[in-house]
């Protein structure tokens, strides 16, 4: 019943009050289960618009090699899932398109991987709808994963050499390329919620340190202990790094823990307005102070509505090396699309510097770019009323709304 359902998540009252949304419109049947773990105390959202996260059940799916991304295979598996008011049509199809890490994603975690995703981009595009507004719903779909202790944003986020979280985000938009990034962040919620205030309030586009820590307390942004970020999983990967003399660490988070679980997200709205947006913890076992690609320019993400936008994943030294965000853009400039300039990035930065990522694109006319040379990525996009997801190599399942 939606009683029940606003008793496990208390933001949903407020979801209804400011949306506006009925309850024939979700139809929802059961309640989502109780997390695994609750902050003591539950901590208020940084976004103005809070979130209703809902268990999306997912299939089986078969692995192919593909060149491109595959044709999708029909799925019913989201009887029970929200009903999904379609977004209003102008001169582009609405897209939200998120992913969760790419990397040596192992078997124990690919079905919540899969079920996060497709959680992320059903919320993410029914805000999309409702108010019009690409950032609002790339912030509410990266929310979602960032409050979910299965990717290293947010809450799970892995720990540096001394057992520390300190976090990075990236939101960017393409009217007027404006951006706020945010690194070295400390007990916060929302990462990504913090990058857009820093982009919306401040006359700067990047804070971290001191200056971040000064911007949180003026802002009241509310705070969140360590034993609520920190979970086990963060743990037990960084003690099987440092067991490991820092060596790539095979873990139930994965090899390289870091490499697996920063979450991204780009959208294109009706008039063809793009933005995008990342969130990570960084690498397991780094150095304290240590800065990544996530939240940098042309290597985590970018946005340009003359073109598209991008959210990248992977590692992230050779990331930044390579500027993989903005080589996508830079070669759908020359009229290659999105699909095409996704794939030529991500396998020239493997080529040149030897290292796996992934990227994720949507055009500002709603084509959409999906790549990886990492074993997995999941990945989740929702456009005219269907769900499309996957995470193997040449994965592609399809389920109607």
């Amino acid at each position: 019943s939606l009683d029940s359902f606003a008793m496990v998540h208390p933001y949903y009252i407020f979801l209804l009050l400011v949306l506006g949304v009925s309850q024939a419109s979700l139809d929802v049947d059961e309640s989502p289960p109780s997390p695994s773990k609750e902050p003591l105390t539950s901590p208020s959202p940084v976004s103005e618009l809070p979130l209703v996260p809902v268990p999306i059940p997912v299939s089986e799916s078969p692995v192919s090699e593909p060149s491109s991304i595959p044709e999708p295979t029909s799925s019913s598996a989201l009887r029970g899932a929200p009903k999904i008011r379609l977004c209003k049509m102008g001169r582009v199809s609405p897209v939200i398109l998120v992913h969760g890490g790419a990397g040596d994603i192992p078997d124990s975690a690919v079905q919540e991987k899969i079920d996060g995703v497709k959680q992320s981009a059903l919320v993410g595009y029914k805000v999309l709808c409702e108010t019009g507004l690409v950032l609002n719903a790339i912030e509410a779909s990266i929310n979602i994963m960032e409050d979910l202790e299965g990717f290293n944003a947010g809450r799970g986020s892995v720990l540096t050499l001394t057992g520390e979280v300190e976090m990075e985000a990236l939101i960017t938009e393409g009217k007027d390329l404006k951006a706020g990034a945010i690194t070295l962040a400390k007990n916060i919620r929302y990462p990504i919620s913090v990058a857009r205030k820093v982009m919306e309030k401040t006359p700067h586009t990047f804070l971290g340190g001191a200056g971040l820590e000064d911007f949180i307390k003026k802002e009241n942004i509310p705070r969140v202990g360590d034993d609520w970020l920190i979970t086990d999983r963060a743990k037990y990967a960084l003690e099987k790094f440092i067991e490991q003399g820092g060596r790539d660490a095979v873990t139930e988070i994965g090899k390289r823990p870091g490499d697996v679980g920063t979450v991204g997200s780009v959208a294109v709205d009706s008039s063809g307005h793009v933005g995008s947006g990342t969130s990570t913890g960084g690498i397991c076992g780094k150095y304290k102070g240590r800065i990544g690609d996530t939240p940098q320019l042309g290597s985590g993400g970018y946005s340009d509505d003359k073109v598209g936008a991008v959210s990248t994943t992977g590692y992230g030294e050779a990331i930044m090396r390579y500027n993989l965000a903005h080589r996508i853009l830079s070669k759908m400039d020359t009229g290659i699309n999105a699909q095409e300039a996704t794939k030529w990035a991500v396998e020239g930065m493997t080529e040149r510097i030897k290292k796996t990522a992934g990227a994720i694109t949507v055009s500002n006319s709603g084509e959409i770019g999906i790549s990886f040379t990492s074993k997995r990525m999941s990945w989740a996009y929702v456009k005219d009323g269907e769900i499309h997801f996957g995470i193997e190599q040449g994965q592609h399942e399809v389920e109607k709304l």
